[in-house]
């Protein structure tokens, strides 16, 4: 093989520098060979590298070539159905009447040579029909009827009225109002406590009539004197509301009622 790397100018500068030398020098078979190294080198670096280049495509020649499946969609995978078969139309059969016994019972006119028929006694037409023919052949339709259902009736209960209470005085009573301890008792309170300062010396008879209303609970309302001199009525009202003590009311079916009560008070001062 040529020398690709040495030319003869480098060999004869080779001898010129070596001239006079011991030529068995490493250095100068170092310089001889260098040539000859590169080529080498040049030549196991192009093998290696096509060695490197060439061992993927044996590797495959030589491998198992696997088949990759696709896995399969996912989805809803439609089935076919199967469709429902046609129904025939439905016959609605007509709604025939039950046959029933019937005779006839018009009323024939009288004719010449008239052909009667047989005549049909209560007996054959006692479960027949009036009609405008006789046929007897046709038995009895027994109805059934469904079982009545009674239902109880809810009876509502009356409504009672809230009773009025009449919070009216009344005049009529089935038992007085009384004064607990008597009406004696009364009269001398009020006596006692009449004030007669006003009236001494004058020798007159005063008299007036003390009204009043004994309520539900004893006491007393509504106080009014009627008489002839005004201030002897005003000593007359103050001394009825100044006496102490309950009244047992009046009573009228068998209740408590507010009622009135009349008083007179007469006086003579000397």
């Amino acid at each position: 093989m040529k020398n690709l790397f040495k030319s003869d100018q480098d060999n004869r500068f080779n001898e010129i520098l070596f001239e006079n030398r011991n030529k068995n020098y490493g250095a100068y078979v170092l310089r001889n060979q260098e040539s000859e190294i590169l080529q080498k080198s040049l030549l196991i670096g192009v093998a290696f590298f096509a060695a490197i280049a060439l061992t993927p495509l044996l590797l495959n020649s030589f491998s198992t070539k696997t088949v990759v499946v696709a896995p399969p969609t996912s989805g809803h995978v439609l089935k076919p159905v199967d469709q429902a078969p046609e129904k025939a139309p439905e016959i609605v059969k007509p709604i025939v009447p039950p046959k029933v016994n019937t005779y006839d019972s018009r009323v024939a006119t009288p004719t010449r040579n008239a052909n009667e028929p047989k005549p049909v006694t209560k007996q054959d037409i006692a479960d027949a029909v009036p009609g405008t023919t006789t046929s007897l052949d046709n038995p009895p339709v027994t109805v059934v009827s469904p079982p009545q259902v009674v239902v109880p009736a809810v009876k509502t209960p009356d409504v009672v009225a809230p009773k009025t209470v009449d919070n009216n005085p009344v005049t009529t009573v089935d038992v007085e109002a009384s004064f607990n301890g008597g009406i004696n008792a009364f009269r001398s309170k009020v006596v006692g406590n009449f004030d007669t300062e006003n009236f001494e010396g004058s020798g007159d008879l005063m008299k007036t009539v003390v009204t009043f209303i004994v309520e539900k609970d004893g006491t007393i309302s509504n106080i009014k004197a009627n008489g002839n001199d005004s201030q002897f009525n005003k000593e007359a009202e103050k001394t009825i509301r100044s006496i102490k003590g309950k009244w047992t009311p009046a009573k009228l079916n068998g209740e408590n009622v507010r009622s009135y009560f009349k008083f007179p008070i007469s006086i003579q001062f000397e």
